[in-house]
Formats: C-alpha cells, sequence, structure tokens
C-alpha cells in the first residue's frame, strides 16, 4: 500500500502534544523511574551476573528499526557440515541484572511491558540496562541466553537448546537496509541465510497449517519536529526474522511441556458459528472460498492491497478468540497447550527488555535444558504472571496514539468528503449501521455510521464529522455516511 506522510500543521502538533500528555495520564503510564530504581539498575550494571561461557567468537548481528536501543535479539546462521542449517539466536539475559523480589522486578511487575508513543516510549527496565549493559548493541560484549536451533535441509528443527553465554554483536543492521542487500546480491552469507531459513519456516508454517496475517500498520512517527502518520507494509525480511522467533518460541514451549512446567501462550480455535460467519463475510465481499480450503490457506492467498480483500483480513481477525496465558507445573499439563494461529505450542520468550514474562519462560528453558528445577523464584510467579500480562497497556496505547494522531491531522477539516472503503462492521454486535473505513489518502481508518445497512468492501464517500484530539476514547474521529 503507497505510504502517503502527513505532516501536521502548528495547532494540529500542539493538539497532538498535549492529548499524548493526557493519554499518559489517562493510562496511568509512570513518567519516570524512581530514584531507588535507578539506583539498583546502576548497580546491577557494575555488578552483574555474567555467565562463565564466552561465545563472542560468534560473529551475532540484530535487525531492528534504525532508531531502536534496546535490541533483545541477535542471530549467526550457518550451514552444517553434511547439509541443513545451524540457527544461534541470542536473547537478552535480563535476569542477569534484575534480582529477584528486588526494586528492578518490582517495578517491571507494575510496568509489565515497553509502551510505545509517538513523541517517545516508556521503557519496562531503565535505560542503563534495556539500552545500556543489557541490550544486544554492537561492539559490546553483553550476557545473553543462547539458543542453538538445528534445522535439516527441509527447515525442520531438529534439536534446540539454550544456555547461558556472552555474546557479542558485530553488526546493527535494518530491515530495509537488510532487504536491499539480500535482493542485490551483496548480503554477507549468514544474512543472505535468512531469506532461505525464513522461506522455508514459512513452508513449515503451511505445512502444519499455522497462518500469517500481516495488514498494513498505521505508524506515527515524528520526523524533523513534525508527527507524520503512514501506512507501513511490511518487508519479507521482517516476515523472516520473525519466523526465527517463533521457531524459537515454539522450541521453548515444548521444553516447558517436556520438563512439565511452563506458562504457554495459547490461543483456542474459532467456534463453528464464528467460522460460518467469517464465511459469510467472504460471500459478501465475494471472496471464494471452497469448502476444502482451509482458512490458513485462504489467508495466504489474499492480498491487503486489495480493498476486499483488506475489509476480509480486517473483519475476520477481529472476530479471532485473543489468545491468554496458560500456566502449568509439576507435569498437570493443561488440556489445551495450542497457539490456534501458529498451530502449534508456543510461549513469549524472545523479547525480555520489553514484555516482563519473558524472563521467566527464558528461566524456566535454561533450567529444562541444564535438566535443573526451575528457580523457586520463578515457581512463586507463574501462577501470577497472566494477571500481570492482562495489565499491559501496549496495544491500547497504540492504538489510541494513532487514533490521537488522526484526529489531529484531521482537526480543520471537519465537513470535507473522501473517498473510503468499508472494512469492518458492527453487524455481530447487532449495530449494521456502524463499522470502520478504510482511506487511503490521508492514512486513516476511522468509526463510521450510515442511516443505512454497512457493506463490507464498498467504495464510500463518507463525510468527515468529528476530529476532536480531546474527545471521547472510542471515536476521535468520525465519519458518517448518507
Amino acid at each position: 500500500m503507497p505510504r502517503h506522510p502527513m505532516h501536521l500543521s502548528a495547532d494540529a502538533e500542539a493538539a497532538l502534544r498535549t492529548a499524548l500528555k493526557q493519554l499518559r495520564t489517562e493510562l496511568e503510564v509512570p513518567p519516570a523511574f524512581p530514584a531507588h530504581v535507578l539506583e539498583a539498575a546502576d548497580a546491577a550494571v557494575a555488578a552483574p551476573h555474567l555467565p562463565d561461557e564466552d561465545a563472542t567468537y560468534l560473529p551475532f548481528f540484530t535487525i531492528d528499526p534504525p532508531s531502536s536501543k534496546d535490541l533483545d535479539q541477535a542471530m549467526y546462521l550457518e550451514r552444517r557440515p553434511g547439509g541443513g542449517f545451524r540457527v544461534h539466536y541470542a536473547i537478552a539475559d535480563v535476569a542477569a541484572f534484575v534480582t529477584p523480589g528486588g526494586a528492578l522486578d518490582a517495578e517491571a511487575h507494575e510496568r509489565v511491558e515497553t509502551l510505545y508513543f509517538p513523541d517517545g516510549k516508556v521503557a519496562l527496565h531503565p535505560p542503563v540496562i534495556s539500552e545500556g549493559a543489557g541490550s544486544l548493541l554492537p561492539d559490546r560484549t553483553v550476557p545473553a541466553l543462547l539458543w542453538q536451533h538445528d534445522l535439516d535441509a527441509a527447515g525442520e528443527v531438529t534439536h534446540s537448546h539454550v544456555r547461558r553465554a556472552l555474546v557479542r554483536s558485530r553488526a546493527k543492521l535494518n530491515y530495509a537496509g537488510v532487504q536491499q542487500d539480500i535482493d542485490a546480491g551483496t548480503a554477507e552469507e549468514s544474512v543472505t541465510l535468512l531469506r532461505e531459513i525464513g522461506k522455508l519456516r514459512e513452508a513449515v508454517e503451511i505445512a502444519r497449517g499455522g497462518v500469517s496475517v500481516t495488514l498494513p500498520d498505521q505508524e506515527v512517527t515524528l520526523d524533523a519536529g513534525s508527527f507524520r502518520l503512514t501506512y507501513v507494509a511490511s518487508l519479507p525480511v521482517e516476515g523472516w526474522n520473525e519466523q526465527i522467533s517463533l521457531m524459537t518460541g515454539m522450541a521453548a514451549a515444548r521444553m516447558m511441556l517436556d520438563s512439565g512446567t511452563g506458562i504457554l501462550r495459547t490461543q483456542k480455535p474459532a467456534k463453528n458459528n464464528v467460522v460460518d460467519r467469517v464465511r459469510q463475510i467472504a460471500r459478501t465481499l465475494g471472496i471464494d472460498w471452497l469448502h476444502h480450503v482451509s482458512y490458513a490457506d485462504l489467508v495466504r492467498s489474499l492480498n491487503p492491497d486489495n480493498q476486499k480483500h483488506m475489509a476480509f483480513l480486517s473483519e475476520a481477525t477481529a472476530m479471532l478468540l485473543k489468545a491468554e496465558y496458560t500456566p502449568f507445573r509439576d507435569h498437570h499439563i493443561p488440556e489445551h497447550t495450542i497457539h490456534a494461529a501458529i498451530a502449534a505450542p508456543y510461549t513469549h520468550c524472545t523479547a525480555p527488555l520489553r514484555r516482563l514474562i519473558d524472563r521467566y519462560t527464558g528461566e524456566l528453558c535454561v533450567a529444562s535444558c541444564a535438566d535443573q528445577a526451575p528457580p523457586d523464584w520463578v515457581l512463586t510467579a507463574l501462577y501470577g504472571l497472566p494477571c500481570d500480562m492482562t495489565r499491559g497497556k501496549g496495544s491500547r496505547a497504540d492504538r489510541r496514539s494513532v487514533d490521537l494522531a488522526e484526529a489531529a491531522m484531521l482537526k480543520n477539516r471537519v465537513g470535507e468528503v473522501f473517498g473510503a472503503t468499508v472494512i469492518n462492521t458492527d453487524k455481530e454486535f447487532n449495530k449494521p449501521h456502524e463499522g470502520q473505513v478504510h482511506l487511503a489518502d490521508p492514512a486513516v481508518i476511522g468509526k463510521v455510521t450510515s442511516d443505512r445497512d454497512l457493506v463490507l468492501g464498498e467504495s464510500v464517500r463518507v463525510t468527515l464529522e468529528r476530529a476532536d484530539p480531546a474527545h471521547s476514547e472510542e471515536d476521535k474521529v468520525l465519519f458518517t455516511l448518507p
């Protein structure tokens, strides 16, 4: 989908800045780390718990947005003698700095996850750790949980193991640069292997019935002092990189199940009535969904650049049941262990600098591979972690930041008419006159109300009724359809 940068006028920028401050207040976002937490972080950085093994000989690299400093993952990929591949995957070892029950631990449980706003982020851990001693930045020796995955020639994992080690990244790469180098044939072999392994893992995902839905994101950025809102389509390299993370999450889940103690990210399959509704949506949009074709296969055949396809994907993904965290211990394996969209057991374990639970899952996997019992501090927290994670505010911060940007950018255009596509309706909530529309230019997805039933995928002309950053959470931007 083409990107349409939108720079804010001075008054719109002022409105957004004010509204962002108010949003932080509404979400009860802590403005700064308390002094005693910062002191604890400085002390932890001065005396971290370092592993004995030195794996700094492995030439790791990271792939992240150019401005990122909290780097959770680094990788080194190589071919195995005789065929297949070996993936070395380093994950930041936050437990090297955070003492269980200490000030840093308590603060992390309060924050749960890093929050991202257009004008800055609110970190899970103090920057001296998350952007310093604990981050896998280049040319620094840091403690990590070092995963090793052995794959056969078809991309199937034959063995996984994780242990603690010191690592050293050699390069901080970004997605656009990696994609360009791989396409041009100028990337070094380890980077080029990301495409080969990533594509094989995508094929493995298809074979097991997994599905990845990639809709263009609305992204709010601050560029040269001005906010802008754009549609951002994913690059292929982002999908390949995600496959390495997914592979690690599935390996971690399997380790937990084998050891009898862990916490999974589970998602139950949609109920029959939901599937019937999704099939009805496909028919309404003129999408030919044959009965022998699975939902996963259908999704892979669709193109989000096609407005009818985007309408279907938006509506269908909104109807899927939410995933949840499922803890267990002492070999009391839960009845349901599968994440339906991934089509395998899975857990979060690759972003401990930005997400609380990953520090615990990493610890469980290290203990499992060492054939040791998990630490008491992990077991004590295990059944409380799902409640902790439900307090996370990341998705709300993301969505409401975009809402604010849309309202600020459009605040002086009330009354104008825009071309749009209906991508969502509230018919299942007995509100067929309400839904969402997608505007290609400006880059806006907004609420719409109509005097008639909305029709998914319909091209319409909508009038901007309201664009007010100070309005209620749900409908800062409102379109009407006569």
